[in-house]
């Protein structure tokens, strides 16, 4: 996927660590992260353009309807090729609006979750052009993903 204008999606955490491997991709792209305002999010991201995120996401409605602005205003100020993220939460406002823009989405399903499916994953295949995991046995869960190995 040829892209010179990247989003950047995710948690802080194992997420951005995940994103953070695919440097080798979006090192020589024009990038804007999202991503919540953690002390690991601030130290590794120091030199990145980076939008906070409103956290906790799990079961806070608040911030969902905060993330939901944020990516309906993201997208559209900075019309990006293509969405990117390992999840969590935070990443599925921005494949809906996404997919209505028909800006292209690549979901990379997280390490850690082999034999069951989490629930960002479930909530943004169907929004999303190109589903990616890490395991073979994620494919159980995600029979039309393509596996690209482990990130990490």
């Amino acid at each position: 996927m040829s892209a010179s204008r990247v989003l950047l999606v995710g948690s802080s955490g194992g997420h951005l660590s995940q994103l953070l491997a695919l440097e080798p991709w979006w090192r020589d792209r024009e990038r804007l992260w999202v991503m919540f305002d953690t002390p690991d999010a601030l130290s590794l991201l120091a030199d990145e353009r980076v939008e906070w995120a409103a956290h906790p996401t799990t079961r806070n409605l608040p911030n969902l309807v905060r993330n939901t602005r944020l990516a309906w205003r993201l997208l559209r100020r900075e019309r990006p090729d293509v969405v990117v993220s390992t999840g969590a939460a935070v990443a599925f406002p921005f494949f809906v609006f996404a997919r209505l823009r028909r800006i292209p989405t690549v979901y990379i399903e997280v390490y850690d979750r082999i034999d069951s499916a989490t629930l960002t994953g479930r909530l943004c295949q169907p929004l999303t052009s190109l589903f990616l995991v890490q395991w073979e046995e994620q494919l159980k869960c995600y029979p039309k993903a393509i596996v690209v190995g482990n990130l990490l």
